[in-house]
């Protein structure tokens, strides 16, 4: 055998070896993967994503997928030519657009059930209405009514330890029931949050269209590797944080605060994100963890 042939074999083998302590820390352990943006929309990132999450389940993770669809829904809204409507920057859903949010839904979470099985995993697609998965109620932008849109008042965990006891990976779709079982469109975002909370996840990753956290948002040199929760409020109070990020970190502290052990940030426009930041020393994204929590990189290891 060639020498370079030997040393291609050979990395393969320290790629596993460096995955080693990571497969046997979270062995059973429950990870909720928040699936949406840019990944879920080019089929080669789809693919990736699903693979990803599927390993993970074989090396003995037990993975939640809670899935988005907004670029979905907006392309079918325009597609029958309905006009959106926005209150303070949120889109307003009325009855014909959380009729149509819900279909579409269901057929983006079908259509990554499918994906799954096709790679040898039984997966069961769950919507928020099942099982009294998510209950909610209605929430308001600013005192204005933005519709069925709901806020997440509570979580039927058993539903999910049932299909991860049975060795199924659940795909959850976010839509949920009022008290009058009224059903209500819910932000991804919270929806993994809350499910994370509920379950006592170990890991929550959010797959974004960004690299992660910025020290200086205008400065790519400036990625986080790691943040703990005073250091992220920090960056709020500081004026370091905007846009959508600022509803993603406050979640993250949120769901740091109640339990969850890590959240990741992470870029799903790159191949296999997952895999690089869970299975290996440097990852690729921003960790969020606890104040006192270990680090995984010292200061020397994130400048090399």
């Amino acid at each position: 055998m060639e020498e370079r042939e030997m040393q291609k074999i050979l990395q393969k083998a320290e790629v596993l070896i460096e995955a080693l302590p990571y497969i046997q820390r979270f062995n059973r352990k429950i990870i909720v993967v928040k699936y949406g943006g840019s990944a879920m929309v080019d089929e080669e990132l789809k693919k990736n994503v699903i693979e990803d999450v599927t390993l993970l389940k074989l090396v003995g993770f037990k993975p939640i997928i809670v899935h988005g669809g907004g670029k979905e829904i907006s392309r079918w809204v325009s597609k029958v030519g309905m006009e959106p409507e926005f209150v303070n920057g949120l889109r307003k859903t009325d009855a014909p657009t959380m009729e149509l949010a819900e279909m579409v839904l269901g057929k983006v979470n079908k259509s990554l059930v499918q994906l799954v099985q096709e790679l040898g995993v039984n997966a069961i697609g769950v919507s928020g209405k099942d099982g009294g998965l998510l209950k909610v109620e209605k929430k308001y932008s600013k005192g204005q009514d933005i519709g069925y849109v709901g806020d997440i008042k509570g979580v039927n965990a058993k539903v999910l330890y049932d299909l991860l006891e049975k060795d199924f990976l659940p795909i959850v779709c976010p839509v949920g029931l009022d008290d009058s079982f009224e059903t209500y469109n819910i932000n991804a975002d919270d929806a993994a949050c809350a499910i994370a909370r509920a379950v006592n996840a170990e890991k929550l990753a959010f797959l974004t269209d960004v690299k992660g956290v910025y020290k200086a948002p205008q400065d790519k040199e400036t990625l986080i590797s790691e943040l703990s929760v005073s250091e992220a409020r920090e960056l709020i109070s500081n004026g370091n944080i905007g846009g959508g990020m600022l509803p993603k970190l406050n979640n993250c502290i949120e769901a740091i605060e109640d339990g969850v052990s890590r959240v990741h940030i992470l870029d799903g426009r790159i191949p296999h994100c997952l895999l690089l930041e869970i299975f290996t020393n440097k990852g690729i994204g921003t960790a969020i963890l606890g104040d006192g929590e270990e680090r995984f990189f010292t200061a020397a290891e994130r400048k090399s």
